[in-house]
């Protein structure tokens, strides 16, 4: 292992990687702020540019470094904006966006870089360290686990509802889930819920529905609530954050680099999981006091998922170069660049090409230390943004959501549907409804259904439940996560009812 560090970092110094990552890194970020543009569509672009280099250490370097460079700056326009054009930064702007329109919009990004930074190098160690274990662990999920992991992320529902707002965060949630059977079926390839529209054989897009959910009602917003937009005068305050924060955020970092880590080894599962279930674990341990500030503004609900999130994308290299399986899209588009480069990733990809391997690795360390160095000193002008007058900020922010939802799909369907869910969503905010929910519902629910329909033909039934050891404690953590926000609620009433009989 010693040997093959010091390959990988002679690797990973040489001139040209180390504009690889520089180069990645910077394509990444500044591309990945537009909304539309998510990592997938990035490194589809950039797949004949590496290719073009020859070199398979330089060729994944580059794109490895577009890759959490993409994560790495995607949060910026959900915090700036409400518009994450990424799976992986829609936890962001729970608590993001609401601290830019308190004024802290530099005080937020900056607590994203620094969590991000944290998440993606902590990751970076345990890959060293536990790749090779790794590998075999990640081979024991199948789909019945998968399954049971997917139900233990909507079981964190309650996380992201409001006070009192249980019922309506379940509604939403069903409401996600029958969004994602339009199009073609896990059990049978027939079309459902299409009206016989071609546009919709393959489902809602993901982009669509979150620019629908988040970025659209905030344009509609500013027209119609105008007073509650406060634009900023361009002097850009409150970029540090004090020593207290720092204490508050740093076991909330520690614990999600780890979690996030591996929830992104498991291949299926990426930093969209990662995300959310980082913010719900944060929030269901966190005190009464600092529950009620989640969804308003809070450095814990913000640094939880950027930390998860970046841990989860370096975690993601453990099953795509020790097994050869890509655990997301963008996982698969790496693993068909290192095929065109004659490199069979796979058990003994750290004996035949270690160079390659431990080169990746150690780049990640760089690359994330370059990602901090270039964006710490540009967020006074990053967060500049949200001092452009309002009549100029509505049609900036229905461009990039109009021009978003398109790129997703190449699809003027999705423009209408855009629109469409837009003003639906408008119209839920208004009633308090959470839109959180409806996307983790539609998000998580066409892999539920995958993998429950595998595991039903498997086992010809519901038995993988109980025979299946892996998937019943995955169940039972379920039911926990269920029960427990439910318990607290009772158990603090009854003392506040206690307190109030004088007991």
């Amino acid at each position: 292992m010693l040997e093959g560090l010091l390959i990988g970092l002679q690797t990973a110094l040489s001139i040209q990687n180390l504009l690889m990552v520089i180069g990645g890194c910077l394509i990444g970020t500044f591309i990945g702020m537009l909304p539309g543009l998510g990592p997938m569509s990035i490194i589809a672009i950039m797949i004949p540019v590496a290719i073009s280099l020859g070199d398979p250490s330089a060729a994944l370097i580059l794109l490895a470094g577009v890759y959490y460079g993409a994560i790495f700056g995607g949060s910026t326009s959900s915090i700036l904006l409400n518009a994450p054009g990424v799976a992986g930064t829609v936890a962001s702007s729970f608590d993001g966006f609401p601290m830019a329109r308190q004024g802290k919009a530099g005080k937020a990004l900056t607590i994203a870089a620094i969590a991000s930074f944290a998440g993606g190098t902590i990751g970076a160690i345990l890959l060293m360290v536990f790749a090779p274990m790794l590998s075999s662990v990640a081979l024991l999920f199948h789909s019945a686990e998968y399954f049971a992991l997917m139900v233990v992320g909507l079981s964190a529902i309650a996380a992201f509802a409001g006070t009192g707002q249980v019922a309506k965060a379940i509604m939403m949630t069903v409401l996600g889930l029958i969004m994602a059977t339009v199009g073609e079926g896990a059990l049978f390839n027939m079309p459902r819920f299409t009206m016989g529209l071609m546009d919709l054989q393959s489902g809602f897009g993901f982009i669509t529905l979150a620019m629908a959910m988040f970025a659209l009602p905030e344009a509609l917003f500013l027209v119609l609530k105008p007073r509650e937009h406060k634009e900023s005068d361009g002097d850009i305050k409150d970029l540090r954050i004090t020593r207290a924060e720092a204490r508050a955020i740093a076991p909330v970092i520690g614990r999600q680099s780890v979690q996030g880590f591996f929830i992104g080894v498991l291949p299926g599962a990426g930093a969209t999981i990662a995300s959310f279930l980082g913010y719900a674990v944060e929030r269901n341990i966190a005190t009464k006091a600092e529950q009620e500030e989640f969804g308003k503004g809070s450095i814990k609900g913000l640094a939880a998922p950027e930390t998860a999130n970046n841990a989860a994308c370096t975690g993601s290299f453990v099953p795509l170069l020790t097994l050869g399986i890509p655990g997301s899209g963008t996982t698969a588009i790496l693993l068909g660049a290192l095929i065109a480069l004659n490199v069979t990733p796979g058990p003994r990809l750290m004996i035949d090409a270690p160079e390659v391997f431990w080169a990746v690795i150690m780049s990640m360390f760089i690359g994330n230390l370059v990602l901090l160095v270039l964006n710490l000193p540009l967020i006074p002008y990053i967060a500049k943004v949200l001092s452009i007058p309002r009549n100029f900020l509505i049609p900036f922010i229905l461009f990039f959501t109009l021009m978003g939802a398109y790129i997703g799909q190449n699809n003027a369907t999705e423009l209408l549907l855009l629109v469409g869910f837009g003003i639906c969503a408008t119209i839920l905010r208004f009633a308090d409804y959470p839109l959180a929910p409806l996307l983790i519902g539609f998000i998580l629910g066409g892999m539920l259904e995958d993998n429950f329909a595998r595991s039903m033909q498997l086992y010809d039934g519901i038995s993988f439940v109980w025979e299946r050891p892996m998937t019943l404690g995955l169940l039972i953590v379920a039911a926990i996560l269920i029960i427990l926000p439910s318990y607290r609620a009772r158990r603090a009433r009854l003392r506040a009812d206690g307190i109030a009989d004088g007991d």
